[in-house]
């Protein structure tokens, strides 16, 4: 009895288990792999006809590809490429061009499938589709894969779990070829091409080959514009409703770009105010500066709301400013959106997205405008700056209004230390390249006035030009101060009971921020603006721009 009962234990311990299961996809009828793991819904179609879900797509492939209820519309966008792809419809758009697909866009309930073959065509991945089985797997180029080989003849079971007692959810034939997705004690963790995941014991396959999916060249002809000294240079032009008299404007040793406040949106359906100037154009050229017009949303919420909510719309606008752009021949363009609801945050990264292959099409650079991180939803928090910056050529941090003009409290515009905060998180937290972050510097300052009346404490401001606070020193026959909490030069005088306080923009402090470019290696500066600094000014900047010399 008791060697009866020891056999049995030992057949129940050791004795493999024959229990054969479904896969955990079996209710997917051509389900979809990638990297060991399967999709929660099938695919449809089969060979050219196959179609990809939306949702796989946009989880597994390119998160910014987009389905617009309003135009029933998926749109994608690439770094050189736009395509809009209407449901059902054999005719698409890229880059604005028509083309012609074999298979639509296909609406099933609630879910949109994408046909593959425009997306082979923008994207680096291959697609393998198992005659045995009709399942799709997935792979990205420049990926390596690791197969093994089972080299008996006879089959070897594959188990869901590492152990002989597991069920089995397939076999592996003789001379098969498996994916090997990792390793267990005694067991790897396999894929068949024909689907099945699972676990067979090492000594049941033999490691064969390594297969890398082969890498495309990439094909865009865009060559991005960079500074001849390294360093970008950048000065806005404020033109509010006449281009200024060119002729008065002095020499501005070392200035690259300039970038006039020409074009804003008009109405919500996407036309366009402009001011822009051939004269200033041609001027500029000859002072060998570029010129990469500023194109805002005239800080009006509800005109962009309405403007960024369809492709059409911002299709509209994306057209003027190329005819804007032939017309007056730029070089770029300088996208100022502010005072935006963070319900548009999404359609204003869209709006870029598809702006910037338009504009690339055409040799023309691109930048955006964002201010430092706060909480405040319209002044901060619409702009993704990670996903903003992955398109545009620059982005400029609007590193001053420290203190606005209404602030209740008197301070500096943009004191040192909250400058250098701003740009330190927008590198580490929204990992903007440091090689694409302009550091945006004020070429202002605000005179405040303090005082109380009937017992109430009051503040006002005025904004001041460099000079205009200069003029105050040296008619009042003050002496500034330095003060290290700000990094900057300070003064401050009575007038009868008022207490007039002035945070100065002056040479201590652009080269206090130019040291800020070095020490985070930013991509340059960019100035606000033109005609509030002294002439002395552009040198400083072309000197803290220089790289030192080991």
């Amino acid at each position: 009895m008791f060697a009866a009962g020891a056999a049995s234990f030992l057949w129940q311990q050791y004795a493999p288990n024959h229990t054969k299961v479904e896969t955990e996809y079996h209710e997917l009828t051509k389900p979809v792999f990638y990297q060991g793991n399967y999709y929660k819904s099938s695919a449809i179609g089969e060979k050219e006809g196959l179609k990809l879900p939306l949702e796989l797509i946009q989880e597994w492939i390119d998160p910014s590809i987009l389905y617009e209820k309003s135009s029933d519309s998926v749109i994608i966008t690439t770094k050189d490429k736009v395509l809009r792809l209407k449901t059902t419809e054999l005719s698409a758009l890229m880059n604005e061009k028509p083309i012609t697909l074999s298979f639509p866009v296909e609406k099933k309930g609630s879910d949109i499938y994408v046909p593959i073959e425009p997306l082979r065509q923008l994207y680096p991945f291959e697609i393998r589709e198992s005659d045995q089985s009709g399942a799709v797997l997935l792979f990205k180029k420049g990926e390596v894969l690791k197969w093994a080989k089972h080299m008996d003849s006879e089959a070897v079971p594959l188990r869901t779990f590492a152990s002989i007692k597991a069920p089995i959810v397939s076999s592996i034939a003789g001379g098969e070829q498996v994916m090997l997705l990792g390793e267990e004690e005694e067991w790897y963790r396999v894929q068949q091409t024909s689907g099945p995941i699972g676990y067979v014991r090492k000594t049941d396959i033999q490691i064969d080959h390594d297969e890398t999916i082969p890498v495309q060249e990439d094909t865009s002809s865009y060559v991005p514009w960079k500074p001849p000294a390294g360093k970008l240079n950048l000065t806005w032009e404020h033109v509010i409703s006449k281009n200024p008299d060119t002729t008065k404007i002095g020499d501005m040793t070392g200035l690259q770009v300039v970038s006039p406040t020409w074009f804003s949106l008009s109405d919500g359906e996407g036309r366009l105010k402009n001011l822009a100037d051939a004269a200033y154009v041609k001027w500029a050229q000859t002072q060998n500066y570029q010129v990469w017009a500023l194109f805002s949303n005239g800080f009006d919420p509800d005109v962009t709301n309405k403007a960024l909510s369809t492709y059409d719309s911002r299709m509209k606008i994306i057209k003027q400013l190329l005819g804007f752009a032939q017309t007056y021949k730029l070089q770029g363009f300088n996208i100022d959106f502010e005072n935006v609801y963070l319900k548009d945050k999404e359609n204003l990264t869209q709006f870029v997205r598809e702006m910037t292959p338009f504009m690339h099409e055409q040799g023309l650079a691109v930048s955006i405008d964002v201010t430092p991180k706060s909480t405040n939803e319209m002044w901060s928090m619409f702009y993704d700056r990670t996903a903003l910056a992955e398109v545009v050529d620059y982005m400029m941090v609007m590193a001053y209004d420290e203190y606005w003009a209404t602030s209740p409290k008197s301070g500096s515009v943009s004191s040192l230390p909250w400058t250098e905060s701003s740009v330190k998180q927008i590198l580490n937290a929204d990992k903007v390249p440091p090689s694409k972050l302009v550091l945006g510097v004020p070429f202002y300052t605000r005179q405040w006035t303090e005082e109380t009346k009937n017992g109430k404490f009051t503040t006002t401001s005025k904004t001041l030009t460099m000079e205009a606070a200069a003029a105050i020193i040296k008619d009042k026959k003050l002496t500034p101060t330095y003060l290290p909490d700000t990094g900057q030069n300070y003064v401050e005088y009575k007038d009868g009971e008022k207490l007039i306080r002035i945070w100065l923009e002056d040479e201590t402090s652009m080269k206090a921020r130019l040291d800020l470019v070095k020490k985070y290696n930013l991509a340059g500066v960019a100035s606000w603006r033109r005609g509030f600094e002294q002439s002395p000014m552009w040198k400083v900047i072309q000197d803290g721009l220089v790289p030192s010399t080991p």
